[in-house]
C-alpha cells in the first residue's frame, strides 16, 4: 500500500491542505502575522482524523536544501528555524510554494511558473530539473515586479493597468529566461479574462500534484 501524503500549501490569505487518495481540501486563513508554529498547529488541526506517512509543505520564501532560508515577506516570524519534520513526526519536504506549483504544472521542455497572488511566485523547470527563482523582487518600473502584479496592486490601480502591468511582467520575464511556454498560476490568475502570449492558466489544484510528486523519486533527484 502506497505511502499516504499531506500536502500544505501555506499562502498569503489561506493555509490548504490535501491528502493523498482524497478529494476534500481543508483550509483556514493566513495573514501577514501567520507564524510557522500558528500554521503547524492549524494544519495538525485541519488534518484531525486523517492519517500520513510523509508531508510536503510549500512556503512562499526561498527554500534551500529543505530549509528556508529567510522568513516570508507576506507572513509571521519563525519560519526559518522551525523544526517541520519533528513537529508533523514523519518525513517532510519544505520547499518554496512556486515551485511546488510548478512541479505540479510541468507539462515537459522548458517552463517559466508565475504565481500571481499575495506576492509574485516565480519558478523555471528545464528538462526536469528545477530552479527556484526570485523574481518578484527584480526591479520593475518605479518599484519590483511584485508591487506591480500582486493582489495589493489589483485593489490599488485597477484590472486594467494592472493587467497591463501583469502582460509586461511575462513579456520581459520570458524574454530573459527564454523558456518553451509559460504557466500563470496563483489565485490572481483568475482575474485575467485573457492570457498573454505563449502562456496559459494554472490550477490551484497543481500545488498539490506537485506536493505529492515530491515523493517521487524522479523529482526528488531534480531538487536535490
Amino acid at each position: 500500500m502506497a505511502d499516504s501524503i499531506l500536502v500544505v500549501d501555506v499562502g498569503g490569505s489561506h493555509v490548504k491542505a490535501r491528502l493523498s487518495g482524497e478529494d476534500e481540501k481543508r483550509r483556514f486563513k493566513s495573514g501577514p502575522d501567520l507564524t510557522a508554529n500558528e500554521m503547524a498547529e492549524g494544519v495538525l488541526g485541519l488534518a484531525d482524523g486523517w492519517s500520513f506517512d510523509r508531508v510536503s509543505v510549500g512556503i512562499p520564501t526561498p527554500v534551500r536544501a529543505n530549509k528556508p532560508i529567510a522568513e516570508p515577506v507576506n507572513l509571521g516570524t519563525g519560519w526559518v528555524d522551525f523544526d517541520y519534520e519533528e513537529t508533523f513526526g514523519v518525513p517532510t519536504r519544505v520547499v518554496n510554494d512556486a515551485v511546488m506549483q510548478a512541479i505540479g504544472s510541468y507539462e515537459g521542455g522548458r517552463m517559466l511558473f508565475l504565481g500571481l497572488g499575495t506576492g509574485l511566485g516565480s519558478a523555471l523547470i528545464a528538462d526536469g530539473v528545477v530552479e527556484p527563482l526570485e523574481l518578484g523582487h527584480l526591479p520593475f518600473r518605479k518599484k519590483t515586479f511584485e508591487d506591480y502584479v500582486s493582489d495589493r496592486a489589483l485593489d490599488r490601480f485597477g484590472k486594467k493597468k494592472w493587467k497591463k502591468a501583469v502582460f509586461e511582467t511575462v513579456e520581459r520575464l520570458a524574454a530573459a529566461m527564454e523558456p518553451d511556454y509559460v504557466v500563470i498560476g496563483g489565485g490572481g490568475a483568475d482575474d485575467l479574462d485573457e492570457l498573454p502570449p505563449n502562456s496559459r492558466r494554472g490550477d490551484n489544484e497543481n500545488a498539490f500534484v506537485g506536493g505529492f510528486r515530491l515523493w517521487d523519486p524522479a523529482w526528488v533527484s531534480s531538487l536535490s
